[in-house]
């Protein structure tokens, strides 16, 4: 299955909630282990928020193979690419090292309790 980002979301894909609607979207297919297309064509704008949440928590329940297997994307500009490939990564280990996610999990709840 196809879907076009810039019809989904929009060309700014910063926030959290348009993470969550692709991720709403594309985790139900990959989970069956059909294959999803995500095209970022006529896209300019890019933030980690979003691609934590479109992304990101993928790798909780879909292993990285699969995910390489079952996911393409295509259109995306380098500055996407960049924030795509440290999301997936910090993603790998946040959900594979309990002892990382521990600490991040620690330090997170510390921050937002200072504010």
């Amino acid at each position: 299955m196809r879907h076009e980002i810039l019809t989904l979301v929009g060309k700014n894909c910063i926030t959290v909630a348009d993470g969550q609607k692709v991720y709403e979207l594309i985790y139900p297919e990959l989970l069956a282990d059909r294959p999803v297309e995500l095209d970022f064509a006529g896209v300019k704008i890019f933030a980690a928020p979003f691609f934590n949440f479109a992304f990101g928590q993928l790798l909780r329940d879909i292993q990285p193979e699969n995910l390489n297997r079952l996911l393409k994307v295509f259109n995306l500009n380098q500055v996407g690419e960049q924030i795509l490939k440290l999301v997936i990564e910090n993603s790998k280990r946040y959900y594979s090292d309990p002892d990382f996610s521990s600490r991040l999990d620690q330090v997170i709840t510390e921050q937002a309790c200072s504010l």
